[in-house]
């Protein structure tokens, strides 16, 4: 049945909201498994669709196909993973000008409640479409337990891949940065605050070497528009709860983001001679700078939805689309029109979602019934 605009607009909106209310995060492994039940729920009715559910160091993940289907040839991705948030109650959503606000809204709840809608709208008008769905849950935690375990250990394979998970409406991204989380560490010798000079301050030695990294990354700004490498300090602590008490240790995690020709190995180097000795550097999470190639029909149906011309765009964050994209598989990567991801004014906008809607019904339909305009 063919939803009018109103009726697929509200549906979309009441989906992502109802996800928005699980807090699918890290920190709530039973608030996952809740969501995926939700998902399950939404999709496991339709005829001739298989859910199979894969489970890798703790993380889940499913897999819907259609019945003797091993490769489909449009895979649709998302993951269900938020970041956490340190009071559960934020996991709420309003609407205001237009927009859904809430965490996650944008990455990717929103997204997401359109790959279940259009994945469930197609298989119910069509018969035996090689259209093929994958939900993860640790997409926000570097995606090794979800996307790459798929793809590189349980062979999933696809024609392309659909992962709306950056960009924009009008811009398609063929450049990710590549990505280091890194976790410094630094001992000392603990002593009593009024004499210092008994101790070795830790604490010091690290803010001081992650000062001289924050000014090394300064001077590789190139241009206005970012593409060079950054470095975040996000954390820093101690075990040290007392005010006049010089801890005997610290640590912090560094956010380092690298466009190509830059590679994990040369900054991971630059980084260990730019702290220095007695910094003890551990990798967390590391992966090289991504280069996608997206189907050229996706950029003609998005210019002929909107009507305006489909931007290729690089993306200073990443995205489960490294894992495929190695595997020389198209990637395309595009949402709709979002905004201050990963705060508590998180939003997506309500409009561009039912015209991503269309681009992705359009899409799909030329490429998997072969219908020309």
């Amino acid at each position: 049945m063919i939803q009018s605009s109103k009726d697929l607009q509200r549906r979309l909106v009441a989906l992502t909201r109802d996800l928005i209310l699980i807090p699918s995060d890290a920190s709530h492994p039973e608030d996952i498994t809740r969501c995926f039940e939700f998902i399950i729920n939404h999709v496991e009715s339709i005829d001739n669709i298989t859910v199979k559910k894969y489970c890798h160091c703790d993380v889940p993940s499913l897999v819907a196909l259609p019945k003797n289907v091993r490769k489909p040839k449009v895979l649709l991705c998302g993951h269900l993973d938020v970041i956490t948030h340190s009071d559960v109650q934020r996991y709420r959503s309003h609407i205001a000008d237009g927009r859904i606000y809430g965490p996650g809204s944008a990455d990717m709840k929103g997204p997401l409640a359109i790959l279940l809608e259009i994945f469930r709208n197609l298989h119910t008008q069509y018969e035996n479409l090689p259209l093929g769905l994958v939900i993860t849950s640790d997409e926000e935690r570097g995606g090794e337990s979800g996307i790459r375990f798929l793809f590189d250990e349980i062979g999933l394979r696809c024609d392309v891949a659909m992962i709306p998970d950056g960009g924009s409406l009008n811009e398609i991204i063929v450049e990710e940065k590549g990505i280091l989380h890194l976790k410094i560490q630094c001992h000392g010798h603990s002593a009593h605050a009024a004499r210092p000079w008994l101790g070795n301050n830790p604490l010091e030695r690290l803010v001081d070497a992650a000062s001289r990294l924050r000014n090394n990354f300064e001077s590789l700004k190139q241009d206005e528009d970012h593409w060079y490498p950054t470095c975040v300090l996000t954390n820093i602590r101690t075990p040290n709860q007392s005010i006049n008490r010089i801890p005997s240790e610290a640590e912090g995690t560094l956010d380092i983001r690298f466009p190509a020709p830059y590679n994990v190995n040369e900054m991971l180097n630059h980084v260990c001679k730019i702290l220095g000795e007695g910094i003890d550097i551990h990798t967390l999470i590391s992966a090289e700078p991504t280069r996608l190639s997206p189907d050229s029909l996706y950029l003609s149906v998005t210019e002929e939805i909107t009507g305006k011309p489909a931007n290729l765009g690089k993306e200073d964050g990443g995205s489960d689309a490294r894992f495929v994209g190695r595997l020389n598989i198209p990637v395309i990567v595009s949402r709709p029109i979002v905004g201050e991801l990963h705060s508590e004014r998180e939003w997506i906008d309500i409009s561009t979602m039912e015209t991503f809607y269309c681009i992705y019904e359009l899409y799909l339909k030329r490429k998997l019934l072969k219908r020309e305009k």
